[in-house]
């Protein structure tokens, strides 16, 4: 697998288009941070991380509003073959800044919010909106 991020976005897109309660995600720390990130913004309704004798897996609870999803899409930025990265000052805005985007920093993982907020840049890894 040579893109890991963008498998995690399409097993929890697909497990919405199927209206899935939970879907199982091979975990790495990049991942448990991106789902934690999905979670304190309200998009999954809550994450686990169940320890295996491998890497571990991560199941992600999905979270439905009047029949609907509340995740309206994910979309993958930085790829491996084309890097995509943002300084504090020009981080991008999503749907208006109704969405948001999730960014790599020096710090950690964070929104591009937080990241705007404590002045470091990054990777711009994906929108979620």
């Amino acid at each position: 697998m040579t893109d890991p991020i963008a498998d995690m976005l399409t097993r929890i897109r697909n497990a919405l288009t199927v209206r899935k309660e939970t879907v199982e995600i091979p975990a790495s720390k990049m991942k448990k941070a991106i789902a934690q990130i999905l979670l304190e913004e309200g998009y999954v309704s809550g994450v686990e991380f169940v320890e295996d004798e491998h890497e571990g897996k991560i199941v992600v609870t999905l979270k439905y509003a009047g029949g609907k999803s509340v995740i309206g899409g994910l979309e993958r930025v930085s790829k491996p073959g084309l890097r995509t990265y943002s300084g504090a000052k020009n981080m991008p805005k999503v749907l208006g800044g109704y969405g948001i985007a999730i960014v790599s920093t020096s710090k950690g993982v964070m929104t591009d919010k937080k990241a705007k907020a404590q002045g470091v840049g990054g990777e711009v890894l994906c929108y979620v909106y």
